[in-house]
């Protein structure tokens, strides 16, 4: 209801006070007129969800009004204000866009059922606009692809990070597309132009003096002003560079800090491999890279992408894989998840297989896995 903006236009004052006071009571947002062409400047200038305006004003009348506001702000819901009896003028209003009409005298209860009934269809409204988002499938976002529940919730944090730049961890057991998922979140908020920088975080300042942490961390931000800096298993950063990546985080400046780690970093920060500052500094979001096992309807779509990925300036293509192929694909629990199938793919075209890949093509451990799953 505080998201919403009332404007009402009389050349009454009595009736604008009354009202004014009315509904600022009940909370609602409203500002009052008694000019039309003031009116219509303001309506230019902000947004108003609602506007109720008298038929007869003496400047310029309420049909007027409606038409300028429905030229400027076509979603601004418009009620016309009549005069008693004037059913004509009220019918009039109604042919010409106005969502509803008042007849004064009125009452105010009246005034209040009419608003929260245009708040409540702007809000179911607005909610079936992010349904419907939501139920838009992707099955791809960038460099990411897959169509399953838990993608399309990762597509969904990604695009409400868009034009922000908030300090990202990102979660997941190895081979899940940390990195790849980075990538992205550097691309789509904004920072594409500027440096990317992947750190591995044990080979960080490992061979260094403790006093010359802070200069060597100094001379990596320098390097990724404006970007981004990832840091690839966090759990690994040595304990003498943790206070100093602290300090970083906690400065702000123009770096973006998105963290990855195949541990789970609560445990990290209990056995105190971690420093809990830290965490909790680039923990502004939170992404949790589902592993290949637990997707498995974007195992159709990902052997897809990689074999357009290997085709490509190749003679000898491969266009698919045979039916019986896919269902041990299937069945395999995909250990080493995402780079594990990309191998696969990558093997078929070393293997010199042609248009199709058969379970003869497959590795050992994928065709003895699918010969178990037959036998139960």
């Amino acid at each position: 209801m505080q998201d919403f903006e009332i404007l009402f236009v009389d050349d009454d004052r009595a009736i604008l006070e009354l009202v004014n006071e009315y509904l600022t009571e009940l909370g609602y947002r409203i500002q009052i007129t008694d000019n039309g062409t003031k009116a219509l400047d303001l309506v230019k200038e902000q947004h108003f969800d609602i506007v109720f305006t008298d038929f007869k004003m003496p400047d310029i009348d309420g049909l007027e009004l409606l038409a300028a506001i429905k030229e400027h702000r076509p979603q601004t819901e418009v009620i016309i204000v009549t005069g008693h009896g004037s059913m004509e003028s009220a019918i009039t209003a109604m042919k010409s866009g106005s969502y509803d009409y008042l007849q004064k005298p009125f009452k105010l209860d009246v005034l209040k059922i009419i608003i929260d009934r245009i708040v409540e269809e702007k809000q179911l409204k607005q909610a079936n606009i992010v349904l419907r988002k939501r139920l838009k499938e992707r099955h791809k976002y960038d460099l990411l692809v897959g169509i399953s529940l838990r993608m399309q919730e990762i597509y969904e944090t990604i695009d409400n990070m868009s034009g922000k730049s908030p300090h990202v961890i990102i979660q997941g057991e190895s081979g899940t597309g940390k990195e790849l998922t980075a990538r992205v979140v550097h691309r789509i908020g904004g920072r594409s132009e500027k440096p990317f920088v992947p750190l591995v975080c044990k080979r960080i300042a490992r061979d260094l003096p403790v006093a010359d942490y802070r200069t060597h961390l100094g001379g990596i931000i320098q390097s990724a002003m404006g970007g981004t800096i990832y840091l690839d298993e966090l759990a690994d950063i040595a304990p003498e560079m943790q206070p100093v990546l602290t300090e970083v985080v906690a400065g702000g400046g123009d770096v973006r800090v998105i963290a990855a780690s195949n541990q789970d970093l609560a445990s990290a920060v209990e056995r105190g491999a971690l420093d809990g500052s830290l965490v909790k500094g680039l923990k502004d979001v939170s992404i949790l890279m589902p592993p290949l096992r637990d997707r498995k309807e974007d195992l159709c779509l990902l052997i897809h992408h990689f074999l357009e990925k290997f085709n490509a300036g190749r003679e000898k293509r491969i266009y698919s894989v045979t039916p019986m192929a896919l269902d041990y694909l299937l069945t395999y629990n995909w250990p080493g998840n995402l780079i594990q199938l990309e191998n696969v793919i990558e093997r078929a075209f070393a293997l010199g297989v042609e248009r199709v890949i058969d379970v003869e093509h497959l590795p050992e451990e994928i065709k003895a896995a699918g010969e178990i799953s037959k036998i139960n």
